[in-house]
């Protein structure tokens, strides 16, 4: 039944509307890098991700359009997961994973209020070839490889359809000030209900479109405005989980009931159209028998050419 749903928001996302059955063209495109190497360096856990975005829809006027299917972006992503020691992990760590992801997305404002919604099919384990991805990247720059034990202990190969509805709202407090509340309802490969905010200093945002990043919570732009100097964005939520294929329970894993994240970063754009953006986010615990939280590092830049 869930992939039946997912099949057909799909098609639903693809089929015209008879009220903008007009062209689209590529609005824009956005990227986010996401690494424990940016953060605490302790090559763990949420090790590593790559998200990106493509915005294709009739026009950009400043804001999402009313229309549900109107505005589409194309999500791609890659991810690795792996337990504290990628040579020796505690029996009790988590498994070492990797997963890829494609997915169609639709943004739409009905009033003040701002919808995501959208279906990603997530494709996980040795098949994706990150394991050796990782195991040849580490081996060039001399970094610390996973083991055999590890790799034969990972996730194993499958597919999961996901979808995610994300509905928020801003709240001017102050001319360059924004308070953004937010709820996320996630169901797949990781099943579980957020609510968290963010809360941004400076022109970023405004008159552009920001897709949140899964791992992190962060938001990066995907249709872009013209705005130069700083802004700083802190963010905050906490989520109920229900359960994990990445820690999937026949294997003896116990998801912790809530998730927490914490994020700051930092944007700069510059009038050649240079731009760059560093994150940095604490994510709690996600299992049981995690002793601690980690924090990661994220990071985009733009070149003006």
């Amino acid at each position: 039944m869930f992939r039946v749903l997912t099949a057909a928001l799909l098609a639903l996302l693809c089929l015209p509307h008879p009220s903008y059955a007009q062209e689209r063209t590529r609005l824009g495109y956005g990227r986010l890098i996401t690494n424990d190497f940016f953060g605490d360096g302790k090559d763990r856990w949420r090790t590593g991700s790559i998200a990106s975005s493509r915005v294709w829809g009739p026009s950009w006027a400043g804001q999402a359009p009313e229309g549900f299917g109107q505005l589409l972006e194309l999500r791609l992503g890659a991810e690795i997961l792996a337990p504290d020691n990628l040579r020796s992990p505690d029996p009790g760590d988590r498994p070492y994973a990797g997963a890829l992801s494609i997915g169609l997305h639709t943004h739409f404002q009905r009033g003040q209020t701002e919808f995501a919604v959208g279906s990603d099919l997530v494709v996980i384990g040795p098949q994706t070839g990150l394991d050796d991805f990782q195991d040849w990247f580490h081996d060039i720059f001399g970094i610390r490889r996973p083991s055999d034990t590890v790799l034969n202990a990972q996730i194993a190969n499958s597919v999961e359809p996901s979808l995610v509805v994300e509905t928020g709202q801003s709240f001017a407090l102050g001319e360059r000030t924004s308070l953004r509340p937010f709820v996320e309802g996630r169901a797949g490969v990781e099943t579980m209900l957020r609510a968290g905010f963010d809360l941004t200093f400076g022109e970023m945002g405004q008159d552009e479109l920001l897709v949140r990043d899964s791992v992190t919570g962060q938001r990066y732009r995907a249709i872009t405005g013209d705005w130069t100097g700083y802004s700083f964005v802190l963010g905050a939520d906490i989520a109920h989980v229900a359960d994990s294929a990445f820690l999937p329970e026949d294997r003896g894993f116990e998801v912790a009931s809530s998730r927490e994240r914490l994020r700051a970063g930092v944007m700069w754009q510059g009038e050649s159209g240079l731009s760059g953006f560093y994150g940095v986010t604490y994510l709690g615990e996600e299992f049981e028998g995690q002793p601690e939280g980690q924090i990661v590092g994220s990071v985009r830049f733009r070149l003006g050419f």
